[in-house]
Formats: structure tokens, C-alpha cells, sequence
């Protein structure tokens, strides 16, 4: 077993548990192998190993690894994506977790609706309103969901955050409340949001006590870049 195997079944051990500790059943988690700057040929490791998911940062970095993979992987954009990307991004991904404006999600839209395809997405919240980060502060939630809903080739299925870099029990309540908006917005009536994208190598685990359902994980499996 290479070591990218090998880590990736230590994160999944480490999913599982801390699943059972919070009470959860662990097969809603998800597992985003986040492969920025990481060649094709460790990724192709990783998948040979069963994972399935891989998350990118930058499109042409990702557009030359989705095609020198092939079809089998599910690609998610990750990074923060800008409004004049949005056709490219919707021809790569299957998920986008970035969407952060409602000008963003109107691009999404129109390339989407050029390809005849409904784009999946999530709407990143800025809950510590950190200037460095993207997102949409949590009041303001809400209306950004109104306002995609309304475009007929989107579908927000959740949230998706980036909390301080602190320690993982100080995120807690960052993850916490992500949870608790989702569970809000989904009294609009707006249609369900199942996906909370939160938790990377250092706090998945904590992330994944607080009910996330999609975990960003890089070094962990693939070692420092």
C-alpha cells in the first residue's frame, strides 16, 4: 500500500469515529481529497485507493488533470471563483462550494443554461466576516438563497464555510452555527440543503462532530505542498 493509501484510510478511520462520537451514521460524510498543486499521477493513487471525490482550486490546473484522467473522478471547485470563470467552472465541475454573490450565481446561470445543464452549488458563508476570506455574512443568507432560487439552472444543496485558523475545538462554534443557519434557511421553504461543506486537515474531525457532510481535506492525504 502507497502512502497516499495509506492516508487516506487513516482520515477515513478518523471520519468514522468521530461520526459515531457525535451519534451520526458516518455514510453521509463525504470526503473531498483536495488536490490543488498535486500531480495526476497521486491523485490516480488516491482513486485507485476508492476515493472518489477530488476538490481544485485553480481551472487550468484542474482542467489539465480532468483530462489526462478521464471520466470516474467527481470534480468540486473549492476556491474562490470569479464571476468571468464561471463557464469554464460549470464545464469541469459537478460542485461548486464558492458561490458567495448573487453576480456570481447569474454568470453560473447563463453558462449553465448555455449547456443545458443544472449547475449543483453551495453558498459560502463569511461567519467571522474575516476581509481575507470570501462569502456572504450570515444575515445575509438568506436573501442570496431567494435570489438563486430563483435562477431555474442552479441548485443551492448547502452551505459551505472557511472559519478562523485557530485551533479545531476553537472552530467549534464556527461549525456549530453553520449547522444551525442551514437548519434557518431551510424553513424558507426554499427546497432542503443536505450539504454542509466545512473542516479541513487540521479540524475535520471536529467539523464532522458538527454535522458536516463534505470535508476539504489536503495535506492529511497528500502530504505538504
Amino acid at each position: 500500500m502507497n502512502q497516499v493509501a495509506k492516508n487516506l484510510e487513516e482520515v477515513r478511520k478518523r471520519i468514522e469515529a468521530a461520526a459515531r462520537r457525535a451519534g451520526r451514521d458516518p455514510a453521509p460524510v463525504k470526503l473531498v481529497a483536495v488536490s490543488k498543486t498535486v500531480d495526476a499521477g497521486r491523485i490516480k493513487e488516491a482513486w485507485d485507493a476508492g476515493q472518489q471525490i477530488f476538490g481544485e482550486n485553480y481551472l487550468q490546473e484542474a482542467k489539465a488533470k480532468i483530462e489526462t484522467l478521464g471520466p470516474g473522478p467527481a470534480w468540486h471547485f473549492i476556491g474562490h471563483l470569479q464571476s468571468n470563470k464561471a463557464k469554464a467552472a460549470v464545464e469541469l465541475f459537478g460542485l461548486i462550494h464558492g458561490v458567495d454573490s448573487l453576480k456570481l450565481a447569474r454568470a453560473l446561470e447563463k453558462a449553465a443554461a448555455q449547456m443545458g445543464k443544472v449547475q449543483e452549488i453551495l453558498i459560502q458563508v463569511n461567519q467571522a466576516g474575516e476581509a481575507s476570506k470570501s462569502g456572504v455574512n450570515p444575515e445575509a443568507a438568506a436573501g442570496l438563497l431567494r435570489d438563486i432560487a430563483a435562477l431555474p439552472h442552479l441548485r443551492v444543496k448547502g452551505l459551505m464555510t472557511m472559519p478562523p485558523f485557530l485551533d479545531p475545538d476553537e472552530v467549534r462554534p464556527y461549525f456549530r452555527s453553520l449547522n444551525e443557519l442551514r437548519d434557518r434557511l431551510e424553513q424558507l421553504d426554499l427546497g432542503t440543503l443536505p450539504e454542509l461543506s466545512m473542516g479541513m486537515s487540521g479540524d475535520y474531525e471536529v467539523a464532522v462532530e458538527e454535522g458536516a457532510t463534505l470535508v476539504r481535506v489536503g495535506t492529511a492525504i497528500f502530504g505538504k505542498r
